[in-house]
């Protein structure tokens, strides 16, 4: 539960058909597995203590009464275990049957959950047996307790754990357009769990599946689903035991056919941050029906969930390629309109032979085809100097040329020469102004050829860059548009991959596989014996930690701590504790010392949920301090 994360299980026991002694007995055997593997939150299939499919059976006094005893059994084998396990069972309540679900823990009732939704078609014939749930919440004696709540709807609050609230809901609720979810959902459930009995059939499992995913994505929540498995008639019908676990639009957790028990953890903080940030759900409906409060001993949740590596770039081949299509399309159209509005007579690029400068001539290249316009409206501007090495310079040549550009090299040398002369800089001393001068000399060419050609200078800047500050101020930090200042490093590197590999030009190929096997360089030191001596990761830290801190930080909000815990998780195999933290010191660092170059970006497209563009997503004093912060950091060592 430390950090938010609540391991929750769906589980499909063994059963036999009105059987309920025998059903009892899994369901509490199963609760002891759960609560063994440290689970939080169970979540049985529907009627499980009797069985579903038990049609005219539900008629029977002695399976009502069985049914009744079989959840007694439950309770009194339960007593010491606190893991919240939802069961499926018929109840009489003031003369009519329903469909429920039980809400146990330490051998007590939380609640008591009808359904509402009775399904009444094809091999549904629920209808005949089962009244839907009142549209008014009550309490009743059950089983010595004196006052059970009754009712759908009902949410049931964690003491001592912030953010869990559980909801239930079962089966056909899920398909019906006004599910009890989102009334629980607005009442604060952040976990909401289905007791079901869906059969198989070919193509139903994807349908479920899409409902599922896509509930907890409306709903901003966590979905437990659990389906009926083996021991449900066969008559006419086949249960697979579909279980699935989903956390705001992402499966976490499924499988089919198996049974047992299913785990994975759902972040309630995460969802939390979510709701907070986007107000989606707005008010409570006043619910007064609210099932019974409860606690949890407070402890820190083993991790089995998958979490990216490089949580900005999909992991599968053809997702990650449909990503890169996407993202070109969204960034060369900006642009496109950037251009057709100003009127521009072309587009100049610095092109240094580096990944950033390759990226944004191609996505200008995308702009310049939809205009149809010629490629030979894109000044590709190469400026070497003190640090250039002759790999850089001809692989920036090299692309301009087979993609058409117009090439202008300017060596800016002298000019950076004459400018240390101006001010007093000693040229062997190779500090930040050494650095920094020649980038705003470069800039400053860059403007200025646009001025002459009436065009737009393109920036090549992207996300990582700017959220760390690696960038001159009113140097390469400044453009007339930056196509790629949403676009973080870890990306960039497969956006040009795709170009590279898919892309219409395939004689581009070639150089641009040397551009992605080049070192990442500023390149404003001296090269040694020709080849790049700054290397900046070497400087920085690895782009793949910092991207994966910039997506937490910014996209959840998460505090240091967990930042740390994920990134154990997810890269802990490559980079030890002591490269983690370290690295983790210096993003929240700069990040918080270079917000002023932040604050005046020039515009550019958002292609993604994570953005720093002042007039967007990000506002942020430039003087905010990280105290509180790095503290916690330091507090991880």
């Amino acid at each position: 539960m430390k950090d938010g994360f609540i391991s929750v299980a769906c589980g499909a026991p063994k059963l036999r058909l009105a059987d309920c002694a025998y059903n009892a007995e899994q369901s509490f055997q199963m609760m002891r597995s759960a609560e063994k593997a440290g689970v939080k939150v169970l979540v049985l299939p529907e009627l499980g203590l009797t069985g579903y499919t038990c049609g005219d059976l539900f008629y029977q006094e002695a399976l009502l009464r069985e049914a009744e005893e079989g959840l007694k059994t439950v309770l009194e084998a339960t007593r010491n275990l606190e893991v919240v396990a939802a069961v499926g069972m018929p109840l009489r309540v003031h003369n009519e049957l329903y469909n429920c679900a039980v809400i146990i823990q330490k051998g007590k009732i939380l609640g008591l959950v009808p359904k509402t939704h009775l399904p009444n078609y094809g091999e549904f014939y629920e209808k005949r047996w089962f009244a839907p749930a009142p549209a008014e919440a009550e309490s009743l004696p059950l089983l010595g307790q004196e006052f059970v709540p009754f009712g759908a709807g009902q949410v049931f609050r964690c003491e001592n754990v912030p953010g869990l609230v559980l909801g239930f809901e079962i089966c056909e609720d899920l398909w019906s357009p006004d599910s009890p979810s989102v009334r629980m959902a607005k009442d604060g459930a952040a976990i909401i769990g289905n007791l079901s009995a869906s059969n198989d059939v070919v193509g139903k499992d994807a349908y479920r599946r899409q409902l599922v995913t896509m509930q907890s994505a409306k709903l901003l929540c966590g979905y437990v689903y659990a389906s009926a498995g083996a021991g449900e008639s066969t008559s006419d019908l086949v249960f697979g035991a579909h279980q699935m676990i989903a956390e705001n639009g992402a499966l976490l957790a499924e499988r089919r056919f198996e049974g047992g028990l299913l785990v994975s953890e759902i972040d309630v903080q995460r969802l939390g941050c979510e709701r907070r940030r986007t107000q989606s759900l707005g008010e409570g409906s006043g619910n007064e029906g609210c099932g019974e409060t409860f606690t949890l001993t407070e402890g820190k949740t083993k991790l089995t969930r998958h979490v990216s590596p490089m949580p900005f770039v999909p992991e599968g081949r053809e997702d990650r390629d449909e990503r890169c299509r996407e993202i070109l399309l969204l960034a060369s159209l900006g642009l496109r309109r950037r251009l057709e509005h100003t009127g521009a007579k072309c587009a100049v690029v610095g092109l240094s032979g580096g990944l950033d400068s390759t990226l944004a001539v191609l996505i200008t290249g995308l702009a310049m085809k939809m205009m149809d316009r010629p490629l030979s409206d894109i000044i590709a501007v190469t400026m070497p100097c003190f640090g250039t090495t002759d790999r850089t310079r001809n692989n920036a040549v090299l692309l301009a040329e087979q993609m058409g550009a117009a090439l202008r090299t300017v060596d800016i040398s002298q000019s950076v020469r004459s400018h240390f002369r101006d001010i007093g800089h000693d040229p062997e001393d190779h500090s930040v102004t050494y650095e920094n001068a020649q980038a705003r000399e470069r800039t400053q060419v860059l403007m200025d050829i646009a001025n002459e050609h009436g065009g737009l200078v393109i920036g090549t800047g992207d996300l990582s860059e700017l959220a760390l500050g690696w960038c001159t101020y009113n140097g390469d930090h400044m453009s007339m548009y930056g196509v790629n200042a949403s676009i973080p490093k870890t990306l960039v590197r497969h956006l040009v991959g795709y170009l590279s590999r898919d892309g219409e030009e395939p004689e581009l190929h070639d150089v641009l596989e040397d551009i992605l096997d080049t070192p990442v360089s500023p390149e404003l030191l001296p090269a040694v014996k020709g080849e790049i001596s700054q290397r900046t990761e070497d400087l920085v830290g690895p782009y793949e930690l910092h991207d994966f801190f910039l997506y937490y930080i910014i996209r959840w909000g998460f505090a240091p701590g967990k930042v740390f815990r994920l990134a154990q998780h997810a890269l802990g195999r490559k980079y030890s504790r002591e490269v983690i933290l370290k690295w983790l010191k210096s993003f929240y660092r700069r990040f918080f010392t270079q917000q002023f170059k932040r604050n005046c970006l020039p515009d550019g497209p958002k292609i993604g949920t994570v953005s720093l563009s002042p007039r967007g997503d990000w506002r942020m004093p430039s003087d905010a301090q990280a105290a509180v912060w790095l503290a916690e950091v330091e507090a991880l060592k």
